[in-house]
């Protein structure tokens, strides 16, 4: 039987090395792989270059680590809600390749799969497939390094000529994921929504380490209720399901608001 199991989430991340790249699962603050993350930091392992949707918010996911300025360029869809990483990528700082989000998981997916790259409508006629986005400022505001001219193709496709962007698969050095459950050979399944970009992250990293909420024995998963096999998985750690969940925006209506105040007095 070959057990994937480590005894902590600091002793399957101690060989991560500097300059490392990492694919990093999760979308907003739904399946950051956290307590990974936070050994990571607690490491101090830095001049990282993480590819993942986002980069959590200021207190929160990878933004422990960017604020702790460990990461040195992301490649992600969406930086909105995170004011130091603004900070950064225009102070020159932070590298950024932003990359369309459906992009970013077919990248992904395509390195697991050992595809090389793909052509995509996604980017045609836009910076994305002509180049000048701004990937790193300098100090005085310009444009130190801008993304490049990508080759773009014209195809008949269903009889629907067209032209496409190429773009390049993503393989990084290893992959932090979060799941709900896995067995000791590594096959996890994922929570609801949290599954997001966490099967492909792991996918693309050719060491991939699975932080999971319940550790099961071989046998006890529904083989059709796994969401990704365990041949992708190399580390898998035991977290619990009390690790910290958070939610980065909550909305409810104004009936849901007013029942929840508290009566004066109370």
């Amino acid at each position: 039987m070959i057990d994937k199991t480590w005894a902590s989430a600091a002793e399957a991340v101690a060989d991560i090395p500097e300059g490392a790249s990492l694919a990093v699962g999760g979308f907003g603050l739904s399946g950051n792989p956290i307590a990974l993350i936070e050994a990571l930091l607690a490491q101090g392992t830095s001049d990282l270059s993480i590819v993942s949707n986002n980069c959590g918010v200021d207190d929160w996911g990878l933004g422990i680590l960017l604020n702790a300025q460990r990461i040195r360029k992301m490649t992600s869809s969406y930086v909105g809600e995170n004011k130091e990483f603004e900070r950064q990528f225009l102070s020159g700082e932070l590298e950024l390749e932003l990359t369309p989000q459906g992009t970013l998981a077919e990248k992904l997916r395509a390195g697991g799969s050992g595809i090389a790259a793909f052509y995509t409508q996604t980017g045609v006629g836009t910076q994305v497939a002509e180049g000048g986005l701004p990937r790193r400022y300098a100090a005085d505001g310009s444009i130190a390094v801008a993304s490049p001219v990508k080759d773009v193709r014209r195809f008949d496709v269903a009889g629907t000529p067209g032209d496409y962007v190429l773009e390049e698969a993503i393989v990084t050095d290893f992959a932090l994921v979060h799941a709900l459950k896995g067995d000791r050979h590594g096959n996890l399944v994922f929570n609801k929504a949290a599954r997001n970009f966490n099967p492909l992250a792991a996918m693309a990293g050719r060491v991939c380490i699975a932080q999971v909420e319940e550790l099961v024995e071989p046998g006890e998963l529904d083989p059709d209720s796994i969401h990704l096999p365990g041949i992708y998985v190399h580390r898998i750690v035991e977290v619990g399901s009390d690790i910290e969940k958070r939610i980065e925006r909550r909305t409810v209506s104004v009936a849901q608001a007013a029942a929840r105040e508290i009566p004066e007095g109370a």
